[in-house]
Formats: C-alpha cells, structure tokens, sequence
C-alpha cells in the first residue's frame, strides 16, 4: 500500500481522487471505506488540519458528483455524500488532529472512543426506548429475509434478535469506533513508512491505558452487574474496543518475541477480527496492563 499512499500524498487533487473514489467502491465492498478514512487522517497527520480539511469537504463534494452521474438520483448522492463526510471522514479528521498536535496515540484513542460513548448517550436521548426501537427494526428484517429464505428457523432469529436488541446501540457504535480507529492505525503506518521507518511500530507497542478511565470503566462494570442498567452495557460495549486496542498492542508485544512470532501473529489478529468473545478476552488484558506492566511481566528472559 506505499504506493497509494505516496500517490496521496502528491497533491490534493490525488487525496480528494482516492477518497472519494473507495469512498464509492465502499458500497461494494464496505471495508474499503476504513482506506478511505485513512486517506483523511494521512493528509491531516501530515500536511495539518486545514489541508485535511480541504481534502476532507473537496471529497464529499466529489462523491456526491459521481454518485449522481452513477447513480442518477440527485437526492441520493446529497444524502451519501453527507453521510461520508459528517460519519466516517469528520471524525477521523478530528481524532488526526489530536494525535498530530498531541502525537500521543492513546490520547486520539481515547478521543475516539469518547465520540463512540456520546454517540450512545445521544441516541438514547432521542430514543428512550432503544431496546424496543431494535427489536421492531429486526422483525422488518427477519421478515424481507423469510420471504426470500422460508426454510430459515424463524423461531431461533427471532430469538437471537430478541437478545441482541438491548446492546444493538453500543455495537452499531463500537462498530464505527472499531472501524475509526483502524483507519487512523492506517494512516499513521502509511506515515510512518513514508517518512519515519519503524515509528508507528514502536508508537503501537508502547500503548498504555490511562489509570482514571480504568477505575470509571471498573466502576461502570460494577453498575452495569448490579443494577443492570442497558446504558452502561452499551457504553461498556464501546470501551472494549478502547481496551482491545490496549490488549493488542500487549499480546502483540509478547507474541513477536517468540519463535515464529510473525506467523503468531497473523493468526492472533484473524481470530481478533472475526471473535467476539476473543476481542472482549483481549480487551480485559488491555485494562489489567493499565495497572499491571504485562510486558514486562511476562517478558521471556534475555528478550
């Protein structure tokens, strides 16, 4: 990918090109959209807030083009268009500015994380009843998919539906923060590689948990058991991309000093992605290391 962020890099009209360009493909390919941001924060870590946020509003502008000349619908490519820039560019060009002014990367972590909680506490401001809003959203949905796929158990969708609803807030939100974050992990690697070899590697390693915001998400947990209160398990839900975050940059630590480490490696990071009873295991590593220097405890000798 040195490539296609050194060809960022040449200029605005090459950034806006490539943004706004995945930004399109994404609704083929969903993913694509975490490049997109980084392509954001790349010019913002680097050339600083303004040029990042003349590549930022010249690419929404941009996608709004090319979705009317592809889609042929006006009011579509307005609301896309809108939705880019104001949902996935604005705050990844915020949370760069952050680590390019702050240049501490658990700093634009935690700012990420917090955009993540208010978004929650938003949503239940404007729904009381989210819970119930969920749960009628799935039936539209399990209806339209057992029209198409009647031989699909009904009972046992309407079930999981039922149980996922009450925490269906804070996933939709640690889902953008997950996907914020790995953007900027993007953008500084692509930085780094450009113009400071080695440096994101050791920035990544070195992060550590802020003491104050382990005690509030301990004593939030200790709320959430007792009195079982739906907002706090879904503020939790976002904080365990915070601390899986943490809990990476530890086990990554650890695992690539042992033998085969690379190989360890990529499988740790598969399973990471696509469990998440893993995640949430890696999450309470990235909080006890907050207190507990777990690369250090658990060093091999002579590494």
């Amino acid at each position: 990918m040195q490539f296609l962020s050194a060809y960022i890099m040449k200029g605005r009209m090459q950034a806006i090109l490539v943004a706004s360009t995945l930004a399109l493909l994404t609704l083929i390919l969903p993913p694509l959209s975490v490049v997109s941001s980084a392509t954001i924060a790349l010019v913002t870590l680097r050339l600083g807030s303004r040029q990042g946020l003349y590549v930022l509003l010249g690419s929404s502008v941009a996608v709004a083009v090319l979705s009317i000349v592809i889609l042929g619908s006006f009011q579509v490519a307005l609301v896309y268009g809108l939705l880019i820039g104001l949902m996935v560019w604005l705050p990844i060009w915020l949370i760069a500015i952050v680590l390019r002014e702050s240049r501490q990367l658990v700093l634009a972590l935690e700012i990420a994380v917090l955009l993540g909680i208010v978004a929650v506490i938003g949503f239940y401001l404007y729904q009381p009843e989210p819970a119930k809003f969920w749960s009628e959203v799935f039936k539209v949905m399990l209806s339209l998919l057992l029209q198409n796929q009647p031989d699909l158990p009904a009972d046992v969708l309407q079930h999981s539906a039922d149980a996922f609803a009450p925490y269906m807030t804070g996933m939709m939100s640690a889902g953008a923060v997950f996907s914020l974050l790995l953007g900027l992990f993007l953008a500084r690697l692509w930085q780094s590689n450009l113009y400071n070899p080695g440096g994101f590697k050791a920035e990544f390693l070195a992060l550590k948990g802020n003491t104050y915001l382990a005690i509030a998400t301990v004593l939030m947990i200790a709320v959430s058991y007792i009195a079982d209160l739906e907002l706090c398990w879904n503020i939790l839900v976002v904080l365990i991309v915070f601390y899986a975050s943490l809990g990476s940059a530890v086990l990554h630590s650890l695992i690539s000093t042992l033998k085969g480490g690379q190989y360890w490696l990529l499988i740790f990071y598969m399973v990471l992605f696509f469990s998440l009873k893993f995640m949430a295991l890696i999450a309470i590593c990235g909080l006890i290391d907050t207190w507990i220097n777990l690369r250090n405890k658990f060093k091999p000798n002579g590494a």
